[in-house]
């Protein structure tokens, strides 16, 4: 077993402090019975109410989550689709320019775009709102999930796929039985992904949304603007909180959903 070094722990040390004390200050002031918040004044939860009780905010949440799980699970089922071809696929006329496509929105800057996309949705005559938003973050988290699952299709034995195949399967079938229940982990990681990139994302969404539909980043850059309160210290804390949950149990039931197909994998090679 290889041993850290001491410039090893000291980096990671300074790294993890660097990253999370400051959400820790954010959370424990949240608490703060004062309104200035670099000024305790004793703990109050009264934030957290007026927090349920500002309707702009709790709009902004709703379109967020909206977005985020339509965008997500577009971008899931495309990029699954994109992953396969380009790993199954083998060589085809025009493969080099189709995984360009698919993976250009990695390097490209946010601006461009959502500047491009702004263009596009102009002169298509489309009315910015909840859709063109779930549309520009289905174009960028698309390329994110096909890397994930992509990473996965590669690794995977083709031999179980035949198998099915040579049982009186259909291709269909034996992707829908066998191949997607053992790619699910990889499935299910380039969806929480996606989930994630839209659920904080700011510049896209700024070029792309309209006076009917503001994000939650939007709202909270807009409300920052004009300085910190104490109830974007309280919103914060819950989105922490809730990534926190989130990140927990994907990551149990990724792990038992990996434990599951490497069980079926032990089982189908048994058989064969």
């Amino acid at each position: 077993m290889t041993r850290l070094s001491l410039f090893n722990v000291v980096s990671l040390t300074f790294g993890f402090v660097f990253l999370y004390v400051p959400m820790l200050i954010l959370v424990i002031y949240s608490f703060n019975k004062s309104k200035l918040v670099t000024v305790w004044a004793g703990f109050s939860t009264k934030w957290y109410s007026e927090l349920l009780a500002n309707d702009a905010f709790l709009d902004a949440a709703w379109v967020t989550v909206k977005v985020a799980v339509l965008s997500s699970s577009i971008a899931t089922v495309l990029g699954t689709m994109a992953a396969y071809v380009l790993v199954r696929g083998g060589r085809f006329f025009g493969r080099t320019l189709f995984s360009g496509m698919i993976y250009a929105p990695l390097v490209m800057p946010e601006v461009i775009t959502g500047l491009s996309l702004l263009l596009l949705f102009i002169g298509m005559g489309l009315d910015r709102g909840v859709l063109t938003i779930v549309l520009a973050h289905t174009t960028f988290s698309m390329c994110f999930v096909s890397v994930v699952v992509s990473s996965r299709l590669m690794t995977f034995d083709n031999s179980l796929e035949e198998a099915a195949l040579d049982l009186g399967a259909s291709p269909l079938d034996a992707f829908r039985l066998v191949t997607l229940p053992i790619i699910a982990p990889a499935v299910i990681s380039g969806w929480l992904l996606a989930f994630t990139l839209s659920l904080d994302d700011l510049v896209i969404a700024s070029f792309t949304s309209g006076p009917s539909a503001t994000t939650l980043p939007m709202k909270i850059w807009s409300s920052v603007r004009l300085g910190v309160s104490p109830e974007i210290n309280a919103l914060s804390t819950i989105l922490i909180a809730m990534v926190t949950i989130g990140v927990v149990a994907a990551s149990l039931a990724s792990k038992q959903a990996a434990l599951r197909a490497k069980r079926d994998e032990q089982k189908a090679a048994r058989m064969t």
